[in-house]
């Protein structure tokens, strides 16, 4: 465990390359930078994001070919109609202090009210991750009363305008404190998906489409209720997990062994 720099103190989406560092972003009111933080809290880098702006990143995932996505796509009210994700080229290579990035945009075709009812408030979203050329996104529930329910779509992984693709739902849970999914990624051999809560992992195995929730699934507890934010791979059996500082404590970056079986 390491103290993440208070620039990260709203820390919101991580994002894993090699070595001993990490990449990461805050949420919004923040700004439009990407930050390199070593594993043991040290800030090596930060990037400047043109052509964006920090309405509300939740989220960073990087594909097989080095780009980095940022999930622009917090949506508290569910009132939102510039849902977006924005590409940009491998950060690790990138010279001088700023980057350039595409954009992404899509809707959520089910949604038809602006903001959605409360009982219907079911298109935030904090998690995404890359697999096999379209970017999966895993809704995060503010519904009310809670349901517990998590959506998943994917739109591609190219600059446009997008539908959203819906593909399978699922009840998490039923518990308000914990089952509301807040990051998600996949390994890098694409056998396991992890989705975050606050305070709990869910892993999913054998799936054999991108329904990844028709599969093997293992709840984990992790023992802490802090908000945990961000999730990503370091390796097909390690997981590096951020939360958010407070009263309460974290802003700490956490490494985890998942359990072997």
């Amino acid at each position: 465990m390491s103290k993440l720099p208070s620039d990260l103190k709203e820390n919101s989406g991580i994002a894993y390359y090699q070595g001993d560092s990490a990449w990461l972003v805050a949420d919004s009111g923040n700004h439009d930078i990407i930050y390199n933080i070593s594993f043991d809290g040290e800030q090596l880098n930060k990037l400047e994001v043109k052509n964006a702006k920090n309405r509300d990143w939740e989220e960073l995932t990087e594909d097989k070919e080095g780009n980095l996505y940022i999930g622009d796509f917090g949506n508290n009210r569910n009132d939102r109609k510039d849902l977006t994700i924005y590409k940009l080229p491998n950060p690790d290579v990138e010279k001088g202090d700023k980057i350039d990035a595409e954009k992404i945009t899509f809707s959520y075709p089910e949604q038809k009210d602006f903001p959605a009812k409360k009982k219907d408030r079911l298109f935030d979203a904090e998690a995404l991750f890359h697999y096999q050329g379209n970017l999966y996104i895993f809704t995060k529930n503010r519904a009310n009363p809670f349901t517990g329910e998590t959506r998943l779509y994917k739109v591609p992984d190219s600059k446009g305008d997008y539908e959203a693709q819906f593909i399978a739902k699922l009840d998490i849970c039923d518990d308000w404190e914990t089952c509301r999914i807040t990051s998600a990624d996949i390994s890098d051999d694409g056998k396991t998906v992890v989705l975050l809560g606050y305070g709990k992992i869910w892993l999913f195995t054998g799936f054999t489409n991108d329904n990844f929730f028709d599969s093997t699934s293992k709840e984990i507890d992790l023992g802490v209720r802090t908000q945990l934010e961000s999730v990503t791979f370091a390796s097909d059996n390690t997981l590096l997990i951020s939360d958010e500082k407070s009263k309460a404590g974290g802003g700490n970056l956490y490494s985890f062994q998942l359990p072997s079986n």
